[in-house]
């Protein structure tokens, strides 16, 4: 949140662990303090001018501080689309950034939040993703697709997993926690990524399989110099892996939060299109867990 380098750095599990702590960097755009009054004759403070949008400086493939993330080509698609120039707020993703981002009128929408938050006011979706298997093609794991798999209990597997994320319910239920190698779920994104680590090792060798978050598996399998191959998981009961992901906004800001839906309605294929170039596994509402697009 993720991301939000805390959220993406794990997956979603950090997500309410993201609303305390001092803030630290901060970018604040032009006319801070805008406002915009609806129907109703209640204030929203969206800047007029300019796109603000909080985010995470160091935290591919979602964003950074040169521009290169997803959600960074997303902003752009939508500052022109709105006739506004793009500022950003950056904050690491870490505790406290919707508090010191969002919530102090720092900047006006997350690019990138899961449905079912009550931190942010959440859009409608514009993809749905899930958590993946990652695994080297070629191994003899390169056409697994579920954590339930007998061969995994095979003496000496060896599992990469970020701590306390929901795949370790499925296998803990499967007896597989004693394979597992845990990766840090809280951490810096400014000097850590546990998910480039758990790819690392994998293609060492020194891991199995990885367990990601998807747009985390499909990015780095799409740069891996060897073949990886990205299974993404399908929900089972007690462990949701698949989430819908929208904008987050202040739960004020209404007339915003409309033009916003309006234009992920218009942009779809737009968003599908940036999405698939960083190769994250998006599902189809229809299709259960079957990539439609973006997996390498």
């Amino acid at each position: 949140m993720q991301t939000l380098g805390a959220l993406k750095a794990g997956g979603l599990a950090a997500l309410l662990l993201l609303c305390a702590a001092p803030a630290r960097t901060q970018n604040i755009g032009p006319d801070f303090g805008a406002r915009g009054v609806d129907n109703a004759g209640s204030i929203e403070l969206v800047d007029p001018k300019a796109l603000r949008v909080c985010a995470d400086p160091n935290n591919l493939p979602f964003s950074n501080d040169r521009g290169e993330g997803f959600e960074n080509k997303i902003a752009e698609l939508l500052a022109q689309k709105l006739g506004k120039t793009l500022a950003y707020t950056y904050y690491p993703g870490a505790t406290g950034f919707v508090r010191n981002t969002l919530n102090a009128h720092l900047c006006d929408v997350i690019i990138g939040m899961p449905q079912g938050n009550d931190l942010v006011q959440p859009t409608n979706p514009y993809y749905r993703t899930t958590y993946a298997i990652v695994a080297r093609g070629g191994a003899d794991l390169s056409d697994i697709r579920s954590l339930d798999d007998p061969r995994l209990k095979e003496k000496g597997r060896r599992i990469g997993l970020v701590a306390n994320t929901p795949p370790g319910n499925i296998l803990a239920v499967n007896g597989l926690l004693a394979a597992v190698k845990p990766y840090a779920l809280m951490v810096d994104t400014r000097v850590e990524s546990p998910s480039a680590e758990m790819i690392r090792d994998l293609e060492k060798g020194e891991i199995d399989i990885a367990i990601l978050w998807g747009p985390f598996a499909g990015y780095y399998a799409k740069k891996a110099e060897d073949k990886l191959v990205v299974a993404p998981l399908e929900d089972v009961k007690g462990a949701r892996m698949s989430y819908r992901i929208g904008f987050g906004v202040r739960h004020s800001d209404q007339n915003w939060k409309r033009e916003l839906n309006q234009f992920i309605a218009q942009n779809q294929g737009a968003l599908d299109q940036i999405l698939s170039d960083y190769g994250v596994p998006t599902l189809s509402e229809s299709a259960g867990a079957q990539p439609k697009a973006g997996t390498p």
